[in-house]
């Protein structure tokens, strides 16, 4: 297996807004290594969420290519990204997303539910997935019994379910107060360390952003600069 997880060539977004084009992003030149934890930050319309809506395969680029794993995303049919979504991306939302009549454990499960596990095999995976994340004990809650930092690690748990190539997380604190916050980047930061799981997070927060080991800046739809740097916070013991 390629140590290249992705990869982003001359990628452009353009939206038509009326009579005018706006181009969102411009020209990205993009390569993330497997086990690689990259934070993106940005001002406001800078295009951070439209390249992580693209890496996603939620959107498509107007030009470009988008390689995950080797396959180009950007020429798939709805189908194939479809497919792609399901088994290669993990997706992480600052609104959690939780479905409000399902337990912690079925929240989980739904992401399984066409994977071709059997009913038992998806239970137990979601159990262990919760375990992971710090929420044993707490599988048959429903969201409006946990507090907001619990439902972002069922939320996170979830997105471990069919272990994916990436995660991608958007603005995963943005909901959180100062405590759950730092527990949520300690878990992710941990998560990668341990599970070397690949994680591409978008923040305007530089406490969050420097929990991963390199940082992008976009703005104007380019990346402006590339900084490497140790992590600011320790992961979780």
């Amino acid at each position: 297996m390629s140590e290249l997880v992705l990869k982003i060539a001359d990628l452009s977004k353009t939206y038509i807004l009326g009579k005018r084009d706006v181009r969102c992003l411009c020209d990205l030149n993009l390569e993330i290594r497997r086990g690689e934890f990259v934070a993106i930050m940005g001002p406001s319309g800078s295009g951070k969420t439209t390249l992580l809506n693209i890496i996603g395969c939620i959107d498509k680029p107007t030009k470009g290519k988008v390689l995950i794993d080797g396959i180009d995303t950007a020429s798939l049919s709805e189908s194939r990204l479809h497919k792609i979504r399901r088994d290669k991306i993990g997706f992480v939302f600052q609104s959690f997303n939780l479905f409000p009549y399902l337990n912690a454990r079925e929240n989980v499960e739904l992401a399984m539910e066409l994977s071709g596990k059997y009913k038992g095999q998806r239970k137990q995976r979601a159990k262990d997935s919760l375990s992971t994340v710090g929420l044993l004990g707490r599988e048959e809650h429903r969201p409006n019994r946990l507090s907001q930092g619990e439902q972002q690690r069922v939320a996170i748990a979830r997105a471990l379910a069919n272990d994916p190539a990436i995660i991608l997380a958007d603005e995963p604190t943005g909901n959180l107060d100062a405590k759950n916050k730092q527990e949520i980047v300690k878990l992710l930061a941990n998560l990668n360390l341990t599970k070397k799981t690949t994680t591409i997070m978008v923040t305007h927060d530089e406490q969050v952003g420097a929990s991963a080991e390199r940082i992008l800046f976009l703005d104007n739809g380019k990346i402006q600069n590339k900084q490497t740097k140790g992590r600011k916070l320790l992961a979780q013991e």
